[in-house]
């Protein structure tokens, strides 16, 4: 509203030149709960509407709350909301439990390329920052950082295989990560689980972020890119 007057926006709608469907803001501090800002933005937002109003403009939508603000301010849902976060079924409240029971939607699979022995001491991946503890198994998978998995440290991460958690070994590098799979029966081909609701042993969104210093909302953007094709299932 702020760039072309309600005023002008009337007389614009008034000619046929425009159709005024929507009046819309975004909330700064959502994600905490009582903040006095997201009062002062309602405030802000209702003397839009009403200048709006007096212009002759009745926008069919008014729209204000995010995923923090529709599950915590009803008084911000006007006629619809905009649901980011929580539609993957994290938590957008910053420092609370989501006041809903939300699980997380998205998983990141990828298929074992090669399994091989490794002896007892072999260092893995760049720095040789992860040793193997003793005659074990490692299974290239061909996902890295450039396909959104974090850079971790070794060890921070479970991936799921099966129920099992297997341990990413080493770093990860740009196009592929080292799994010590150990006596699991995993072998090239089989599907492993890098991010989901946890179910087989993986971590989830919330807890990736929490181990390579992100947050979810990094997670979730930076995952997949074009290298990695997004399923969507209903």
């Amino acid at each position: 509203m702020s760039l072309v007057p309600p005023l002008s926006k009337g007389r614009l709608e008034r000619d046929g030149l425009i159709e005024v469907v929507g009046i819309w803001s975004h909330l700064a501090c959502a994600d905490e709960p009582g903040h006095p800002v997201s009062d002062a933005q309602r405030e802000a937002f209702e003397t839009a509407l009403a200048a709006a109003a007096l212009a002759g403009l009745r926008p069919r939508w008014r729209h204000l709350a995010n995923s923090a603000a529709a599950l915590t301010r009803p008084d911000l849902r006007y006629d619809l909301v905009r649901c980011g976060l929580a539609t993957y079924g994290v938590n957008p409240l910053a420092h609370q439990a989501a006041p809903a029971d939300l699980r997380p939607a998205m998983r990141v699979v990828a298929t074992v390329a090669h399994v091989k022995s490794a002896p007892e001491g072999v260092g893995v991946s760049y720095g040789h920052t992860y040793r193997t503890k003793r005659p074990t198994r490692l299974a290239i998978v061909p996902l890295g950082y450039a396909d959104g998995v974090p850079m971790i440290p070794p060890g921070c991460a479970p991936v799921g295989f099966d129920g099992a958690s297997l341990t990413i070994a080493g770093r990860v590098c740009m196009d592929q990560l080292v799994l010590d799979v150990g006596d699991t029966d995993v072998s090239p081909g089989d599907e492993v689980v890098l991010l989901g609701p946890g179910d087989h042993g993986e971590h989830t969104v919330e807890e990736w972020a929490a181990v390579s210093g992100r947050s979810p909302y990094e997670i979730l953007t930076g995952t997949g890119r074009r290298r990695v094709p997004p399923v969507w299932l209903h």
